[in-house]
């Protein structure tokens, strides 16, 4: 079904309010403690989930200008996104194709990719450029040497990557367009590695159940207690967070609703892709694991505030408010993952409240099958 637009959604909220209610799911889910700390399970996810399945491997901005990169690993595997001179991006499998050694780390602009191990060269379009010393390697057909492609594609602001298929998104996720738009610029990229389970880092932004215990002194004086808007969008979710100044709406026009500044949305892209929106900035947080118990959350934050002063003020406010908020989320996951190993639970059980964790764990079952 079609998302609800501002004013259906302020609509939904303020009836929410009204009878203490908040969105419900329509059954109880189990979900097998083993499978935040099974090698096998992990292994399966990567293969049918992670690898299958067209998901963000950065925000364009990141990648504004012709020999823009960013490398990092995906899926398990090493790969680097970069935009070429005709500017379009494209994505290759880290490893160069001499002896392995990744072409590229972090991020940067490079007219060329070079590995640091020999020195083999490509170029932006990943085809190989030149090799020292190359009568050391005669017959070497430098057209089938170049980098290997993986399936990349610029669509709403994102670069979108699938190691394994086209890198085509979801059709549903037309519904993010304009979302992030041309004006968005990045302003911060931040590598957290967390000892968790990727699973229990996306669960955290996917319910309103714990922000009154969890945020007492951040989120919870603006915002609502187990209040939230979950709607599905394609296999993720757009679960939306109200905040006590929607209260000012209710003696404007409905017409002139608008939703920044009242509610924050957190889009869920399938399976490990998190957009929250703010007044003044959008956070980005992708969620790869290392281990079945360790993940790392690379983070974007984008903003398309002006250059004044007045609204980088505001940007500097807006950040700190979520930053305070996201360090709470992460000291709980990792305690999560330590008591899910003390065998006190067989399995987790998400409540009618926690329909979004069901849906991202129904998902992932029916991918691996």
């Amino acid at each position: 079904m079609p998302l609800l637009d501002e004013q259906a959604l302020i609509d939904r909220v303020l009836a929410h309010i009204d009878g203490k209610t908040t969105d419900l799911a329509d059954s109880v889910w189990h979900e097998p403690v083993e499978h935040y700390f099974s090698p096998e399970r992990l292994d399966a996810e990567l293969a049918c989930v992670f690898r299958r399945t067209a998901t963000p491997f950065c925000p364009a901005a990141a990648l504004s200008e012709p020999g823009a990169y960013l490398a990092r690993e995906a899926g398990g595997a090493p790969i680097v996104a970069v935009r070429g001179n005709d500017g379009v991006v494209r994505g290759f499998r880290n490893a160069c194709r001499h002896r392995g050694m990744q072409v590229a780390e972090g991020a940067g602009c490079r007219k060329v990719l070079t590995c640091r191990y020999h020195a083999w060269t490509y170029n932006l379009d990943g085809t190989l450029r030149g090799v020292p010393d190359e009568y050391g390697f005669p017959g070497l057909d430098k057209d089938a040497h170049g980098l290997v492609p993986v399936g990349c594609i610029e669509r709403y602001g994102l670069i979108f990557v699938t190691q394994d298929g086209e890198a085509e998104p979801d059709p549903a996720l037309t519904q993010m367009e304009g979302l992030i738009s041309p004006d968005h610029r990045l302003i911060a990229h931040d590598v957290i590695e967390m000892e968790a389970n990727w699973k229990l880092i996306c669960e955290g932004f996917l319910e309103g159940y714990h922000i009154r215990s969890t945020h007492a002194e951040t989120f919870y004086p603006r915002q609502y207690d187990n209040l939230n808007v979950i709607e599905a969008f394609g296999r993720g979710n757009r679960v939306t967070f109200p905040y006590q100044s929607i209260e000012r709406l209710r003696d404007a026009p409905r017409e002139t609703w608008r939703a920044p500044g009242v509610l924050t949305s957190v889009w869920h892209l399938f399976p490990n892709v998190v957009i929250s929106t703010f007044p003044k900035t959008h956070k980005i947080t992708i969620v790869e694991p290392l281990s079945p118990g360790r993940s790392r959350m690379e983070t974007f934050i984008l903003t398309n505030a002006k250059d004044s002063a007045e609204d980088q003020k505001r940007v500097d406010i807006s950040r700190a408010f979520v930053a305070a908020g996201a360090a709470e989320d992460r000291m709980v996951v990792s305690a999560v993952q330590k008591g899910l190993t003390s065998g006190a639970n067989a399995v987790l059980t998400f409540g009618l409240f926690e329909g979004a964790l069901t849906r991202l764990h129904r998902e992932i079952a029916a991918a691996i099958g």
